[in-house]
């Protein structure tokens, strides 16, 4: 798999501030980095294409899952083998792209979470006790062991986003694509990772109790009422 083509996928919403580090540090190691403006009221789509990204634009805000999903999009129209997905806020550090992609050489696995379980510890209450409920739940809902569900720095193989059908448009949409991948029996591993900082409190738009909530809400549709 040392041929595959891969490249990043960069969600944003009002990141002009901290996107143009994140686009720099990605270049060197994928083939290109897509950041998809998600109807920011901000110059990050600006910044973000200074700096090297291919931009696509929502004009209206759709969520993270939304977003991803236009990225997704991107990755198999253009034929490309699979695809790094981080956030635009600097917690995702881009040096550790290589360890994802090692991964997927090394194992083949379809999606390949950097996972911070290690650092739960460093975390505020509330945010560790979201992650680990939401990662109990997602572990149910897919069949495999899943220390860290929450985290977005994933790898994701084109062929297993070709095999499913994602309808969620917000933060529970990552926890969707890992219910649906269990449920086709794709590998999904986890690796630690480092972060730029551990609680990301101040720069994400995630809200704890109501996204842990529909994640849940997500996870068991997912497993129980749905086929594909």
């Amino acid at each position: 798999m040392s041929d595959e083509r891969i490249i990043a996928v960069i969600p944003a919403f009002n990141a002009a501030r901290t996107i143009e580090p994140v686009v720099i540090g990605a270049l060197p190691h994928v083939e290109r980095v897509i950041v998809i403006d998600d109807g920011s009221h901000d110059a990050s789509a600006d910044v973000a294409a200074k700096a090297g990204a291919v931009v696509l634009k929502h004009e209206v805000n759709r969520g993270k899952g939304g977003a991803l999903k236009t990225g997704f999009a991107y990755v198999l129209e253009q034929g490309f083998d699979g695809v790094i997905t981080l956030d635009a806020d600097g917690q995702h550090l881009p040096s550790e792209i290589p360890k994802l992609i090692a991964a997927r050489r090394e194992t083949g696995a379809d999606i390949i979470i950097g996972g911070r379980a290690h650092l739960f510890g460093e975390m505020l209450p509330r945010r560790r006790m979201a992650n680990r409920f939401a990662s109990w739940a997602i572990s149910k809902g897919s069949g495999a062991r899943i220390d860290d569900s929450q985290s977005g720095y994933r790898f994701y193989s084109a062929s297993l986003l070709r095999a499913i059908t994602l309808r969620s448009d917000g933060f529970d949409m990552e926890s969707e694509v890992l219910v649906l991948a269990g449920m086709r029996h794709f590998r999904i591993i986890t690796i630690p990772i480092s972060l730029g900082f551990v609680d990301g409190i101040a720069t994400s738009h995630y809200k704890p109790l109501k996204d842990t909530l529909r994640i849940f809400r997500t996870a068991m549709i997912t497993r129980f009422l749905r086929r594909q």
